[in-house]
């Protein structure tokens, strides 16, 4: 099992309605992704100075299977949005 992690910091001018046309967008992936095996995501609760804004947290059967995800079309369309909207973002993978 591959974990994938990504976290987020917002850009100052990002819109609140891109960020829910974002938020559906995520919510949607599983049902068109089926390498997806979990995926969390929500907004950072903390909001201490080390925090990131948003983050999300996903699951694959292996690397193969994330790599698919990551070059799916409907993950591509999202990957849109998430350009506009954030202008520090971090990832790791790991295996569990």
């Amino acid at each position: 099992m591959i974990k994938h992690v990504v976290l987020f910091k917002f850009k100052s001018d990002s819109s609140e309605a891109r960020f829910c046309e974002l938020e559906n967008r995520l919510k949607a992936l599983p049902g068109l992704i089926p390498e997806i095996k979990s995926y969390e995501f929500g907004l950072d609760v903390m909001r201490t100075a080390r925090s990131y804004d948003f983050a999300l947290v996903s699951a694959f059967e292996d690397i193969e299977s994330l790599n698919r995800y990551q070059t799916h079309p409907a993950h591509v369309e999202v990957i849109g949005i998430v350009n506009e909207l954030f202008d520090q973002i971090v990832a790791a993978d790991f295996t569990c």
